[in-house]
């Protein structure tokens, strides 16, 4: 488990400092009204968000390796504590000053995963069949009309609409990765589970980026948390057997709980916009 937990970890590093740069690049580009696939190609111009994207690519390779061995509850805990990575770089590099109860919930992030890895037990072995692939087919379906719908809203409303959704389908990503047991290339290329992960995070990736140019990106960072962290996490308790150690599920609980609350109340650190990056498009 040590080096699966290492390498969940250094995923949230990665995606802590992904979420200031792909901030400014998205705040940088033209607005879009609609869900237009058209606006990543036009983040990809700029340098920031593509070094952002980059980053979050070595994460995902990072949180799929620790997906082979740690459950899901304990990963995506893990992710989740990039928003405590974030608010360490904006204090270093940006100059921030963080105060006491910010302090605090980067404590709690640690805390939480702490207990996490203490009590989290190995991966679970069941099986879920073929009715799980169709089940994150129409799950990403219905997504990508939710996006599509809060798009016509406004202020936090949209924010959190667009955050939620984006986290949602970063949750099917770590889902289809969890169900891969054989990496082998003439084996992944007849795997449903790659073609729903490639999908899930491409919608995942446009729809955060238009919760990123309108509204607040604490409000999208918090709501994207929440549903990339505990939507997986009880999928993987109930449907693919992840278990905590025999009478520790309190403490995985506990600190599941004490981490994504935590991490939340960071949230704000990823609003970039009027804060001195030192990057721009």
């Amino acid at each position: 488990m040590g080096w699966s937990l290492v390498g969940a970890l250094l995923a949230a590093v990665c995606f802590g400092a992904a979420s200031v740069l792909e901030a400014q690049g998205s705040r940088a580009a033209p607005q879009t009204a609609g869900l237009d696939p058209r606006l990543l190609s036009r983040l990809l111009r700029s340098w920031p968000f593509l070094i952002g994207v980059g980053l979050d690519l070595l994460g995902f390779v990072l949180e799929l390796a620790a997906l082979l061995t740690l459950p899901l509850f304990l990963v995506q805990s893990a992710v989740a504590s990039s928003l405590a990575v974030t608010a360490v770089l904006a204090a270093k590099l940006l100059g921030e000053r963080l105060s006491g109860p910010e302090w605090t919930a980067v404590v709690g992030v640690c805390l939480g995963l702490a207990m996490l890895g203490f009590s989290a037990g190995r991966e679970g072995g069941d099986d879920p069949g073929g009715a799980f692939d169709v089940a994150l087919t129409v799950a990403l379906v219905l997504l990508g009309g939710v996006a599509l719908w809060a798009t016509r809203l406004a202020g936090s409303a949209r924010s959190a609409a667009l955050g939620l959704a984006a986290g949602f389908a970063f949750g099917v990503v770590a889902l289809s990765a969890r169900t891969l047991t054989d990496l082998h290339p003439t084996v992944l290329v007849r795997e449903p589970s790659v073609y729903l992960l490639a999908v899930g995070g491409l919608l995942g990736l446009t729809v955060y980026a238009m919760a990123l140019q309108r509204g607040s990106v604490a409000v999208a960072t918090s709501a994207l948390v929440l549903g990339e962290t505990v939507a997986p996490a009880l999928i993987g308790t109930l449907v693919l057997g992840d278990r905590a150690r025999p009478g520790l599920a309190w403490m995985a609980v506990a600190g599941f709980a004490i981490a994504v609350a935590a991490a939340v109340a960071l949230a704000r650190f990823g609003d970039v916009s009027e804060r001195r990056v030192p990057f721009s498009a």
